[in-house]
């Protein structure tokens, strides 16, 4: 077990020095013009803010999100403003911005695009042209991801994991950044398509939006019955954000914090871990891509809040989206009421945690 311990720490430090070195291979960062990219990232989220009253947590995710180069999957009832939230997003940076509302008779190349069959007016020859969908933008809310069948479902994630999207035999690559957030209602189940666990597994964050306290409240319906209208002005640019992006990964991160990720997603497997309550409720446990997207969205956190060294508490304040589709209960577990997020959190407490001074 020991050996394939320290396997596992080797490929994810592997895995972080790899794009360490190649992300910055065609871009010069500076500490000039590091320092002005740092100071738009509040200015980011104030703007927002504008906008989106309360949700602080659920903002600096989503932004997380977008710094580590993923997408995310964002769950809330409805009227929780996800669908403004991701909009005012797109208003807060210079990219193109789509919406697809996914339906039950939503096709793939609706959202990829078709060919056309057109006529050079010259020449009078005819010839296919393809026309691009919804899916080349570099920021794209698909709503209600649920709702549409499976093989629409595979094309978008298919865009996810490649930055590409194929028809006719030829490959299009799409724009970067490219940032997809899903949005799903968890309670309606008729007439769903349920996204399988190993679709889950694509997405970087798993975003679970909450009721907003009563002062919240109390401040939504007060400022949003008015004729007030609020300016979204833009903070950064396509560029930029591909700079932030190549700097997540430039964030420092100990040896010792590694093996505690190693450790914590280990632990989530039954057949290996050494902890009774994984047996007890867990089905199947998270895979090495949870370590990888752990470590990288703790960087994106260090970064967001002006550090240059991940700590414990970026850890494990991102344990918890990335973790929660990632760890499957048994049929034991539902029957009890015992959450994927209570098994993460019961992890935390239970798993050694480092000896290290980046606590």
């Amino acid at each position: 077990m020991k050996i394939h311990f320290f396997i596992e720490a080797f490929v994810l430090k592997l895995f972080l020095s790899y794009w360490s070195v190649n992300s910055l291979q065609n871009l010069e960062l500076t500490e000039a013009s590091i320092k002005p990219l740092l100071a738009k990232l509040p200015l980011l989220q104030q703007e927002i803010g504008k906008v989106i009253i309360g949700q602080r947590e659920t903002v600096e995710e989503l932004l997380i999100t977008l710094l580590a180069g993923g997408h995310c999957l964002l769950e809330g009832v409805p009227g929780l403003a996800k669908t403004l939230m991701v909009r005012t997003l797109s208003q807060a940076v210079t990219l193109s911005f789509q919406r697809i509302q996914f339906t039950p008779d939503l096709m793939p190349t609706d959202i990829i695009g078709t060919e056309v069959l057109e006529e050079d007016h010259a020449t009078g020859k005819r010839f296919f042209k393809f026309n691009r969908g919804p899916l080349f933008a570099n920021i794209v809310l698909a709503d209600e991801i649920n709702r549409t069948p499976p093989k629409t479902q595979a094309a978008l994630l298919e865009a996810m994991q490649e930055f590409a999207v194929t028809y006719g035999g030829q490959t299009y690559t799409l724009d970067q950044p490219f940032f997809i957030l899903a949005t799903q209602n968890p309670i309606e189940q008729a007439g769903t398509y349920p996204l399988p666990e190993a679709q889950l597994d694509r997405f970087l964050l798993y975003i679970k939006i909450f009721y907003p306290t009563e002062q919240e409240e109390f401040e939504v319906l007060s400022s949003t019955i008015g004729s007030r209208r609020v300016t979204i002005h833009p903070i950064l640019g396509g560029e930029e954000i591909i700079a932030l992006q190549s700097l997540v990964r430039e964030v420092s991160i100990n040896d010792d914090l590694i093996r505690y990720v190693t450790r914590l997603v280990r632990a989530t497997r039954p057949d290996e871990t050494p902890l009774a309550y994984v047996k007890e409720w867990v089905r199947w446990g998270a895979g090495p891509r949870a370590g990888q997207a752990l470590l990288l969205t703790a960087k994106a956190r260090a970064l967001l809040k002006g550090r240059f060294a991940v700590t414990l508490e970026d850890l494990h304040t991102m344990a918890l989206p990335v973790l929660r589709h990632r760890v499957l209960v048994n049929f034991k577990a539902e029957a009890d009421g015992v959450t994927p997020d209570e098994v993460v959190r019961e992890l935390l407490k239970l798993v050694e945690k480092p000896k290290s001074p980046l606590r």
